[in-house]
């Protein structure tokens, strides 16, 4: 007996041995009372956060521990709750109880509250799509698709509170797309790129998916292992709420001072192109005019992969489906809806479209694309708006 429970000590001791962060930290979802913040690890361990009044360093609170799992990725989201609003914190990570060495002094600062007593505060935020990170033995032959990281590293440098990932955030191989471990190793391996490590850290991120982080190219309702990319996605990504209202997918909303932000999924519900095709499907559009219709926010931003208000009936643009795409713009006029902008990716191209209703309103489409993947020349298509 003595011999079985010595080899469960060492089979116990052997079963929590991550020493090291692999991806990560990212600061994931704020509020005024809760941040997120993702990590990944290199094996299994007890994993929590540390975090504690930048002016208080004494007084450190402490969340709630996880073990990774080889399943999961090893990721873990950790939740600092109970913040005081626009206060300061530094946080680290804990890795079986012991404070792993991240290399910055790590922080970040929660949501003013500023409803009844001053303006709203300003803010900077980032958007873009597409960030292809190249791995040679399972890339297409010939020039590398992936170009040069650099511009994660400038993205670092800015002043911004955070960013919205516009889909296409990673791109699954062929390799990948038909087994959950292929998912998991092309989130892993995107996110362990070093010049990402900086950005990650800086400021808050929300996402959202197209395709390629989706499944195939072009890939829709049909594809076969949507509900493993859609685990994938919660595990390496940290929004507030996934699948809203039981819109199932991605779909999810936030707040940034009087900024509502509206993340919607194009893949889920996707039928197959033409004029009467679903991208979006009536109750997820039906449920983001309702709740445009309720927020008291100045500004709306629809955060989308594909592009909405471009007319060019070609490729992926909502403009595909005709019917779809009519019934939405008809909803956003008949309720007089103001300060509308979307936010798309998808086209390896960067441009503003601007639509103006006969009612005199007003709807603007932010293209922000690519960040490392090939670009594409779409001067000659014709987008009247």
């Amino acid at each position: 007996m003595k011999y079985l429970f010595s080899l469960l000590i060492v089979l116990i001791g052997c079963s929590l041995n991550a020493q090291n962060i692999s991806s990560g930290p990212m600061l994931g979802y704020n509020t005024m009372r809760e941040v997120a913040v993702w990590v990944q690890l290199d094996g299994q361990a007890e994993v929590a956060l540390s975090y504690w009044d930048a002016e208080d360093p004494q007084n450190k609170e402490r969340s709630e521990s996880l073990t990774t799992s080889r399943r999961h990725g090893y990721t873990a989201t950790l939740i600092a709750e109970m913040l005081e609003p626009g206060t300061e914190y530094n946080y680290e990570i804990l890795i079986n109880g012991k404070a792993a060495d991240s290399g910055d002094t790590l922080g970040f600062k929660t949501q003013t509250l500023w409803h009844w007593r001053t303006d709203p505060p300003e803010f900077s935020f980032l958007a873009g799509s597409c960030m292809y990170i190249n791995e040679p033995e399972y890339d297409r032959p010939g020039k590398p698709y992936g170009r040069s990281y650099s511009l994660l590293e400038s993205m670092a440098t800015e002043d911004a509170e955070f960013m919205v990932w516009l889909g296409d955030n990673t791109y699954f191989r062929e390799v990948d797309w038909n087994s959950r471990s292929g998912l998991y190793h092309r989130y892993t391996h995107t996110r362990a790129v070093p010049e990402l490590q900086g950005l990650l850290k800086k400021m808050h991120h929300y996402a959202i998916w197209d395709d390629h982080d989706y499944g195939p190219n072009d890939s829709d309702e049909t594809y076969w292992l949507k509900d493993q990319a859609l685990e994938a996605f919660k595990d390496f990504w940290a929004n507030p709420n996934v699948g809203v209202n039981n819109q199932g997918g991605i779909t999810g909303s936030f707040i940034w001072n009087d900024c509502h932000f509206f993340l919607l999924d194009n893949r889920w519900n996707r039928g197959r192109p033409g004029k009467e095709g679903l991208l979006l499907g009536k109750e997820q559009i039906d449920w983001v005019i309702k709740s445009l219709r309720y927020t008291q926010a100045s500004l709306k931003f629809i955060c989308v992969g594909g592009q909405v208000i471009s007319d060019l009936d070609k490729f992926e643009n909502h403009a595909v489906y005709k019917e779809e795409r009519k019934y939405l713009l008809e909803q956003l006029d008949k309720y007089n809806l103001q300060g509308v902008v979307f936010l798309s990716g998808d086209r390896h191209s960067s441009e503003i479209s601007k639509l103006v209703t006969e009612d005199g309103d007003v709807f603007y489409d932010i293209t922000s694309s690519p960040l490392t993947s090939g670009s594409y020349d779409h001067k000659d298509e014709e987008n009247n708006n």
